[in-house]
């Protein structure tokens, strides 16, 4: 045989794996469409059951007792406290043979006084669906699926909080979507974040009347002071940098001294590692507003929502999955501003994804009002809620049966991530 009648030989033998490779992917999302569909009632009044009984971050008792109730009923082992954390929860499918792990990410938070307005249920609803599609063809496949609760992405950082505590160990690749508003032209994919943070300065003085100041020590004047501090050094901010605060707290009546402030301080920036240096600014400012007052300073941080790092070849993918469901999605237009969340912490460890679907065709409904709360459980949110579970189900059984998307996958990540978080 000659080298070209190898070559012709190995070739073709890849080809024929190809294919094989494909109708088994063609097999295993048909019946991972299938296997949803049959789920659809008990996942519609999951979603449902959430939106009902809103709680707010680490508070979610009543929602991982939900979802709980629908994966046990489903044979499933769920480890609730996953990590110490009371309302996170891990449940695990292993395939035939070891292989990737692919996790999917739920999140189930409320908005204090406003309830579901960020959708939340959608997003749990969709990833106990896809957790469930693609479960149902573990027993033909290399690798895991798992199904991980992630509480109060709205505050306190729950992604954060499990990552420091080892709960992404093992995990290769993690896939959650968003619900979004405005129509088609919403439906975003590989959509960045800016990193945010929090802080809390408290300054503790001592109480005087106003008619002898001297004998006082005037917590508000030092809070006071902070803040005109933060605007002489504007100028010096980075163009993403943004540092925004209000006077929680600054006395109870004029004619006394207060001896108590509490200010808080939301900073946002292109990297977590910019809006640490801008929470040491703010640390230094409130030093020496300290040292010219007297009064003494105290601080309290959240962890910090990282920038996010989407994986174009998972965004890609889902997006290819979405458009077989009959949903266009498409590329943010450059120079928008978004807001922050804790997957972009997530993202820099591991490729990840948090794509976008729109469950509303009203673009005057804005996320995080009550109006977007209602929008949370009509049809077209329910829709998204069965749609979107394929979508990630779908894109869930590429990464395990693809090793071309894992590897550009993998060398994105790298690609996209930058050196100072890499250890």
């Amino acid at each position: 045989m000659s080298a070209a009648d190898s070559n012709i030989s190995i070739d073709g033998a890849k080809g024929t794996m190809d294919n094989v490779r494909d109708e088994m992917i063609q097999t295993g999302k048909e019946a991972i469409s299938q296997r949803i569909d049959s789920l659809r009632e008990e996942l519609l009044r999951l979603s449902h059951d959430i939106h009902d009984h809103p709680e707010i971050g680490f508070q979610e008792f009543l929602a991982v007792e939900y979802i709980s109730e629908v994966l046990k009923s489903r044979g499933f082992q769920v480890e609730e406290g996953y990590c110490g954390v009371p309302t996170s929860f891990k449940a695990v499918k292993k395939g035939k043979d070891a292989g990737p792990v692919v996790a999917f990410l739920a999140e189930y938070d409320a908005l204090r006084g406003v309830g579901h307005g960020c959708g939340h249920n959608v997003i749990a609803t969709c990833a106990v669906g896809a957790f469930l599609g693609l479960a149902s063809q573990m027993e033909e496949l290399a690798g895991e699926v798992w199904i991980i609760g992630t509480p109060a992405e709205e505050g306190g950082a729950g992604k954060a909080v499990l990552l420091e505590k080892g709960g992404f160990e093992g995990v290769d690749f993690a896939l959650m979507m968003h619900p979004t508003g405005g129509g088609e032209q919403f439906n975003y994919i590989n959509r960045g974040g800016r990193a945010s943070g929090s802080l809390t300065v408290s300054f503790h003085g001592r109480s005087a009347h106003s008619s002898n100041p001297a004998l006082g020590i005037n917590a508000l004047s030092a809070a006071i002071s902070v803040f005109n501090q933060i605007d002489m050094l504007r100028p010096c901010f980075d163009i993403q940098d943004n540092v925004n605060g209000v006077i929680l707290e600054g006395g109870t009546a004029s004619n006394v001294i207060p001896e108590y402030s509490k200010s808080e301080f939301c900073i946002r920036a292109e990297t977590m590692k910019r809006v640490e240096e801008l929470v040491q600014m703010i640390k230094d400012c409130a030093d020496r507003a300290a040292g010219l007052t007297g009064a003494k300073a105290e601080f309290e941080e959240e962890p910090i929502y990282a920038e996010r790092y989407p994986c174009k070849p998972m965004c890609d993918a889902f997006r290819d999955n979405m458009a077989a469901l009959g949903i266009s999605m498409c590329y943010p237009k450059p120079g928008q501003r978004f807001g922050s969340s804790d997957i972009g912490n997530v993202s820099i460890r591991i490729p990840a994804i948090h794509d976008y679907l729109s469950i509303t065709d009203d673009m005057s409904i804005m996320a995080h009002s009550v109006q977007y709360a209602e929008a949370a459980v009509t049809p077209q949110a329910d829709e998204i809620c069965i749609k979107g579970a394929k979508g990630l189900a779908m894109t869930g059984l590429d990464l395990l049966l693809k090793e071309d998307l894992r590897r550009e996958s993998v060398a994105y990540h790298e690609q996209i991530v930058p050196d100072f978080y890499k250890k």
